[in-house]
C-alpha cells in the first residue's frame, strides 16, 4: 500500500460521513448547476419530515413534492398571522405575528374536509392506454415545524397534497409541495404519484441489470458499475419507448 493510502474497507481520508438526506439534497443541488433543465425533487417521508431540507431546497429555487407522514403538522389555510398590539406602554413591541389557530396533524386535518373539497384526477396512462385515476384533495398550507424558532415567519404557503381512495377509510397518503399556487391539480397528483414509477425503475436496476451484484471493494470500481448499469437501464427504456422496435433477423 503507497504512503498515505487508507487501508482496504477504510474511507478515503476526504469522505465524510452524511445520512441520506444530506446526500440527497447535496446530490439534487449539485445537478441543479449542470445547466440542464430542472425538475421537481421527488421523495419519500424521510426526506419529506425533514424540514431543513425542504428548505434548503427551496431557497436554491428548486421545487419539490416530498411525501411526509400522518402525524405533520401544518397550519390550516384558514390561520392568520398578525402582529399583537403592544400591552402597557413600556417595553419592546412584539414583532413577531403570531397565529390565531394551533396546528394540528394533516391526517385530522384531511379528514375534518368537506366532501366535495376531494375531487378524482387522472394522473397517468396505464401501459395498455386506459387512464388512471384516484381521489385526492389539495390545499394550502403552512408547515408547522420547528413553529417556535423558525425564520422568517410566519412560513410560507405550501400544498398540501392526499390521496383519498374511493372506498378507503383513511387516505393512503401525504405529500407537501413548493409548487407554485396556480399549479393544476393533474401536475400535482402525477408528480406525486411519480415516485413510485421510479422505485420500480430502482427495482429493475437491481433485479436485472445487477446494480446490487458489485463485490468490489474500491470507490473507483463501484463508481464504473454503477455507470454501467444507469447507461444499460436509460438504453432499455429508451427501446421501450420506441413504437417501432428493429425485429430480430
Amino acid at each position: 500500500m503507497r504512503p498515505g493510502a487508507s487501508s482496504v474497507g477504510e474511507d478515503p481520508p476526504e469522505v465524510e460521513f452524511q445520512t441520506k438526506p444530506e446526500l440527497g439534497v447535496a446530490l439534487s443541488l449539485r445537478a441543479a448547476g449542470w445547466g440542464i433543465a430542472k425538475a421537481p425533487v421527488l421523495g419519500d417521508q424521510a426526506y419529506g419530515d425533514n424540514t431543513a431540507l425542504r428548505e434548503r431546497l427551496h431557497d436554491a429555487g428548486l421545487e419539490y413534492v416530498l411525501s411526509v407522514g400522518a402525524e405533520t403538522k401544518v397550519f390550516a389555510p384558514a390561520t392568520t398571522f398578525t402582529v399583537p398590539e403592544r400591552e402597557g406602554g413600556t417595553g419592546r413591541p412584539c414583532s413577531r405575528p403570531r397565529h390565531d389557530q394551533e396546528p394540528e396533524a394533516i391526517a385530522a386535518l384531511i379528514a375534518g374536509l368537506p366532501a366535495e373539497q376531494s375531487q378524482t384526477v387522472t394522473f397517468r396512462d396505464r401501459p395498455e392506454g386506459a387512464p388512471m385515476t384516484s381521489r385526492f384533495c389539495f390545499i394550502r398550507v403552512r408547515a408547522a415545524n420547528r413553529a417556535q424558532k423558525r425564520t422568517p415567519w410566519p412560513p410560507r404557503e405550501e400544498w398540501l397534497i392526499a390521496e383519498w381512495p374511493e372506498g378507503h377509510e383513511h387516505p393512503s397518503d401525504y405529500w407537501i409541495s413548493n409548487l407554485s399556487a396556480d399549479t393544476p391539480p393533474e401536475r400535482l397528483a402525477r408528480l406525486a404519484r411519480l415516485r413510485w414509477k421510479i422505485e420500480l425503475d430502482d427495482k429493475q436496476l437491481k433485479g436485472e441489470l445487477g446494480l446490487d451484484h458489485y463485490e468490489g471493494r474500491s470507490w473507483l470500481g463501484w463508481y464504473h458499475h454503477t455507470a454501467r448499469v444507469t447507461a444499460a437501464h436509460g438504453f432499455l427504456t429508451l427501446e421501450r419507448q420506441n413504437p417501432n422496435p428493429p425485429r430480430p433477423a
